[in-house]
């Protein structure tokens, strides 16, 4: 029986696993299918995160954390979870290979996945010229030019990793004005090997057996153009990993709001005793390392607090 089941190996997650240790849970375990870091892993920058000075990527920066919240007792488990359940006071965990686990309390930080803008041709050519991750991909159009798609804080930061190996970069907005940091917008516009099209949104990208060749693009009088790139990167929001929280009779655990989002009070705690969910999953996420490294520390908090009085 474990004393907290973390599920998620983000900065939530793992944070969470730290003070949970540390603050005297005994026998905690962190579920996470891969290795732990999450998303942010896969962000070539970190320019906002309190005392990383200099060039440092989201990888870097994650680097040790696992290693910190191992050292104090946290065991970390390679699964994906399915499903999780609640019956009287303990927590069952189904983990994807058939097995299960058991809690008195859990901490659920699953985070988001990037969300498919619809365009006609995404779907078909997903991972053959069109991309969510600047990093893990940029490298294969080095020289080459490439359109990004969205007006977010991320789609400008990839689009600037982007214009350093890249012989031109193409932001597509549907607006007319950036939702970013305003020293991001400076860089954008300050960056020569960048052409906005703005008030444009993408009608259907193309290409042949090879991959992408091209996208389309419609500006909001009507007008057509075609954008010749062998790489389109997307990156307008995510979607809540809410499937480990749904029961068998297609309901969740907890309560959601419209958006699927966990509600949550401003101690992490859920609509179910002993559940706490922290980190992008939740309602009013500000969707940055940091906030979810505090959800996981409040949250941890919180649990230590409701195995007290469970347990005694």
């Amino acid at each position: 029986m474990l004393d907290c089941a973390i599920i998620g190996g983000g900065p939530a997650g793992l944070t969470a696993g730290l003070y949970t240790t540390r603050g005297g849970l005994e026998n905690v375990t962190m579920f996470e299918k891969g290795m732990p870091g999450g998303q942010i892993t896969n962000s070539s920058e970190i320019e906002n995160y309190p005392g990383a000075t200099g060039e440092i990527t989201g990888m870097e920066l994650m680097n040790p954390w696992p290693e910190q919240c191992q050292r104090f007792g946290l065991i970390h488990k390679m699964s994906n979870v399915t499903r999780v359940s609640k019956s009287g006071d303990v927590f069952t965990i189904y983990n994807e290979d058939g097995s299960t686990d058991q809690a008195y309390s859990v901490i659920i930080g699953t985070g988001s996945s990037p969300r498919r803008v619809g365009f006609k041709g995404e779907d078909e050519l997903f991972g053959k010229g069109v991309s969510t991750c600047a990093t893990c991909d940029g490298f294969f159009y080095k020289g080459k030019e490439v359109a990004v798609i969205g007006g977010g804080d991320t789609a400008l930061e990839e689009a600037l990793y982007l214009a350093k190996i890249c012989s031109k970069v193409y932001i597509i907005h549907r607006r007319d004005t950036f939702r970013s940091a305003p020293n991001t917008i400076k860089r954008i516009e300050n960056t020569d090997n960048i052409e906005l099209v703005l008030d444009s949104t993408p009608d259907e990208v193309y290409g042949d057996k090879m991959g992408v060749t091209g996208i389309r693009v419609k500006n909001k009088n009507g007008e057509m153009r075609d954008i010749i790139v062998p790489g389109v990167f997307t990156f307008v929001g995510n979607d809540v990993n809410n499937e480990t929280l749904k029961q068998d009779d297609g309901s969740f655990l907890c309560e959601m709001n419209d958006q699927g989002q966990v509600i949550v009070d401003i101690t992490m705690k859920t609509s179910v005793p002993g559940l706490f969910a922290t980190g992008d999953m939740r309602i009013s996420a500000p969707k940055q390392v940091i906030s979810a490294a505090g959800d996981g520390a409040v949250a941890a908090l919180q649990a230590i607090s409701y195995m007290d009085e469970l347990l005694n």
